[in-house]
């Protein structure tokens, strides 16, 4: 009988959080809304800064809005762009994974009415969608957003990730950023997303890094081998494509990340 792989779940996980930006699709929102106004490369550095280094907070969040101030189209027109740019086999992946009784989350520090566009194209409930609220005038135009949200903060999504944990206890993690980072010593498994953004300074951080688009290789990090037996045919198309994916390293493993600067 072939030994398991290291890395494979010995438990079944109870639910998934994804982070949406940079993972579920390959294009960070306020960016392609900083295009509309020419502030493109004003606000690709702040999110840079945010997503690489320090991580968001508030006054970074604000500057970015008010450089963009979307409105109320554009920002549902954005929530289109993200089903039209998710990133590849993302959604065939989220459909085994709701096969399978998995619980599935979205953690972004997006906006709200946009990531819930892509929510509902993946039929994951509106309630496990959580993002940044915006408004807008009776003319659609922006008027500010929601500056109490967790997620406008550094720390926001380990403080969701814990809140959900009392409901689902073994519970998984995919994101790009260091606002994802925050919840890598929280989750049963964090696994770092570089398909859209290849970041070295996250990369160091975590234990699991995958460096090319496809969702596939996510598949064996996701499920027991248990639950890769109960796959069809097609899935296990899916599920071998990724473990190929592993075997070629484009999935960094890392035994000792370094420590995340935001849990020092």
């Amino acid at each position: 009988m072939p030994r398991m792989p290291r890395w494979q779940l010995q438990n079944p996980l109870q639910a998934v959080m994804f982070d949406c930006d940079g993972t579920l699709c390959m294009i960070e929102g306020i960016d392609e809304l900083a295009r509309l106004t020419n502030t493109e490369n004003e606000v690709a550095a702040l999110t840079e800064e945010a997503m690489g280094k320090s991580g968001i907070n508030p006054d970074l969040y604000r500057k970015r809005m008010n450089l963009v101030m979307p409105s109320e189209t554009q920002t549902l027109a954005l929530g289109r762009g993200y089903c039209q740019q998710q990133s590849p086999d993302s959604h065939a992946v989220i459909r085994i994974l709701q096969r399978l009784n998995k619980s599935l989350f979205i953690l972004s520090a997006g906006l709200k009415p946009a990531v819930a566009i892509l929510g509902e194209h993946l039929s994951i409930p509106r309630n496990h969608i959580y993002a940044v609220d915006v408004s807008f005038d009776p003319n659609g135009n922006y008027k500010n957003f929601d500056d109490t949200s967790p997620l406008t903060r550094a720390q926001g999504k380990c403080d969701i990730a814990k809140m959900l944990m009392k409901q689902y206890p073994s519970i998984a993690h995919i994101g790009d950023g260091m606002n994802d980072v925050v919840v890598r010593d929280l989750v049963t498994r964090f696994i770092g997303y570089g398909g859209a953004y290849y970041r070295q300074s996250i990369a160091e951080l975590c234990q699991f890094y995958l460096k090319t688009k496809s969702f596939a290789a996510l598949l064996p990090l996701l499920l027991t081998q248990d639950e890769a037996n109960q796959l069809t045919a097609d899935e296990k198309t899916l599920y071998n494509k990724g473990l190929t994916t592993i075997k070629n390293g484009e999935m960094d493993f890392n035994d000792s990340p370094s420590v995340d600067p935001h849990n020092s």
